[in-house]
């Protein structure tokens, strides 16, 4: 079982809902603020902690050795954390993934196996993980995902070419995939990328022509 917090939209029978995955050394409490500064009213948040402590914070796999392991954990946490919301009364259509740096990675890992369409994957700062063995365990309905993949141009920690290479890849497969380049380090580009990230997530909201 994953800890998580659930923050309930200002709309009370909303069944929109986006599940928040923190990066390396944070917690569900690094993204208390994200609420008010997306001010989508209508919007739950599913605030979760990764399963394995990491100095004081949490993390989704093992940085420093093997990830693979904890990557295929983490993936089956999620997947079923994403199946109880269901049970509970938020559809995958209406469930958006939101993640950075390793939430980003474990965004774009689940929601590329999903079985059923998600309202978006959004992953800030991460990348994909074993890319060729991704594309072969694409779920049935994975070209049907919405994706926004965003990163800084001065990522100390995430080169930007390889990462932009991997989205590149994804889109020329077929996969919805909208990229957005910030001047930026390692983190969230204030205003500028929540309101790109605004956007994206209102869009699922809109009717089609």
């Amino acid at each position: 079982m994953l800890d998580s917090l659930r923050v309930p939209a200002r709309e009370k029978d909303s069944r929109w809902i986006m599940v928040v995955l923190h990066g390396l050394g944070d917690s569900l409490a690094g993204y208390r603020w994200l609420p008010d500064a997306l001010g989508l009213s209508w919007l739950n948040y599913e605030l979760v902690n990764a399963p394995d402590h990491y100095f004081g914070g949490y993390s989704w796999y093992d940085f420093a050795g093997e990830p693979g392991p904890g990557v295929e954990r983490s993936r089956k946490l999620l997947t079923e954390r994403l199946e109880q919301l269901e049970a509970q009364g938020y559809p995958a259509s209406q469930t958006f993934l939101f993640g950075f740096s390793q939430g980003c990675l474990m965004t774009l890992d689940v929601a590329l196996r999903y079985p059923r369409v998600l309202a978006g994957g959004i992953g800030i700062s991460g990348y994909v993980y074993e890319p060729e063995r991704t594309r072969r365990e694409f779920s049935p309905v994975a070209k049907q995902q919405r994706f926004l993949v965003t990163h800084g141009t001065w990522d100390p920690l995430i080169p930007l070419d390889p990462v932009r290479r991997q989205i590149e890849a994804l889109a020329a497969d077929g996969i919805r995939v909208q990229w957005r380049e910030f001047a930026k380090e390692h983190t969230i580009a204030g205003e500028d990328e929540l309101a790109v990230i605004r956007d994206f997530v209102k869009a699922a909201r809109t009717p089609k022509a």
